[in-house]
């Protein structure tokens, strides 16, 4: 199979969706790989190391595309690019559908098989390749929290960890999955006084049990949300519901109640946010206010340290790209429940449940597609 992994456009993406190891692996299986040029550069990837790892160097964007059967990236197309996708075209990507009707539409009307790398799925609901990069958003979190707290960037000129004689501040997690546990790690690490909130009662006991008691675990519910965000000088909103919108767990009145110079970081937004006073940001400007409240809702958090995260998503990635080149598309899938449940688009229909709720479109029965 031809795999094409482009340079990635969206804005502050240093990422690169394959290292030359990961090239190497795929062209001892007797694949052909084509990388756009400069596409690794902003991990600390040069052309030639690509070259000797076996890949053929494209020009551009246009010619990767046109010769690509399996386009391997990091971030979901942009509108620039939709003019390279078309039938038949197997997209292995983040989508984060849900959060664009867009993007959904595009990939219906050009009946491009799309599987989403946050939606493959083991069968003990663990979501093996979203885990590094919700690692490496929930360790961020703190650190740009930390940063939005800062008076000069409009916060309150709090340290997370306090002096002597003075109080550490007050960090509220919300959500105990893989980014909310490196969020509470990170925060009590740094001498925070940190609180984390979830529905499931036995992630919260692990969390408690292996950071030695030294968080507050709360059940989540609106009262007890409330309560906590209202008197956080950092929140830091970590829920997901694979493949599915976000839910507003904070809303606008809260927000408002949040001490002045308070701040939010949103690693939800991707999937449109857990805060209803969210909206996505770039690097380039990564901040707002908004109910004098400093909000960090960055879409592609990760990418501010692009080499860390290249080499953690090609640990995951590769063996699934392998799966998918050496066996094709519809034996992959009907062999692979996981991969079975990445995909989100096939031949216009979508087929992921939580996409379809999303829009309000019909969901189609993958297992009756292929």
């Amino acid at each position: 199979m031809v795999i094409g992994v482009p340079k990635e456009i969206k804005a502050e993406e240093h990422r690169v969706a394959i290292t030359p190891a990961g090239v190497s692996a795929l062209v001892s299986h007797g694949h052909r790989v084509v990388i756009e040029r400069g596409a690794g550069a902003g991990s600390g990837l040069l052309d030639a190391e690509y070259r000797a790892a076996g890949a053929h160097l494209a020009r551009g964007a246009a010619e990767l595309w046109r010769a690509a059967e399996l386009v391997l990236k990091v971030k979901e197309p942009l509108p620039s690019e939709y003019r390279y996708l078309r039938d038949g075209l197997l997209l292995f990507t983040y989508l984060h559908l849900a959060a664009s009707a867009q993007l959904t539409q595009t990939l219906r009307a050009k009946k491009v098989t799309a599987i989403a790398y946050e939606t493959i799925q083991l069968d003990d609901g663990s979501l093996p390749l979203l885990a590094p990069m919700s690692e490496v958003a929930g360790r961020l979190s703190v650190q740009v929290g930390s940063w939005c707290l800062e008076k000069p960037n409009g916060g309150a000129g709090i340290l997370l960890g306090g002096a002597s004689g003075v109080r550490p501040a007050k960090v509220v997690v919300l959500g105990a999955g893989i980014s909310g546990a490196n969020a509470c790690q990170i925060a009590t690490g740094v001498g925070a006084h940190v609180s984390v909130l979830d529905i499931n009662p036995a992630r919260l006991r692990y969390l408690h049990d292996i950071l030695g008691g030294q968080l507050t675990t709360v059940m989540s519910n609106r009262a007890n949300i409330e309560e906590e965000v209202a008197n956080a000088d950092l929140v830091i909103g970590a829920v997901l519901i694979a493949g599915a919108k976000a839910p507003h767990l904070v809303s606008r009145k809260v927000v408002r109640a949040m001490k002045p110079g308070a701040a939010i970081v949103d690693i939800a937004i991707d999937q449109g946010g857990c805060i209803e006073t969210s909206h996505p940001t770039t690097h380039d400007q990564p901040i707002y206010l908004a109910e004098r409240v400093v909000h960090y809702c960055v879409t592609n958090m990760p990418a501010i340290v692009p080499r860390t995260s290249t080499f953690a998503l090609t640990n995951v990635t590769l063996s699934y790209a392998l799966e998918l080149a050496g066996k094709g598309f519809k034996r992959a899938v009907r062999e692979s429940l996981p991969l079975q449940r990445g995909v989100n688009v096939l031949a216009g229909h979508v087929t992921h449940v939580g996409v379809a709720e999303a829009f309000n479109l019909e969901h189609a029965a993958i297992d009756r597609l292929v």
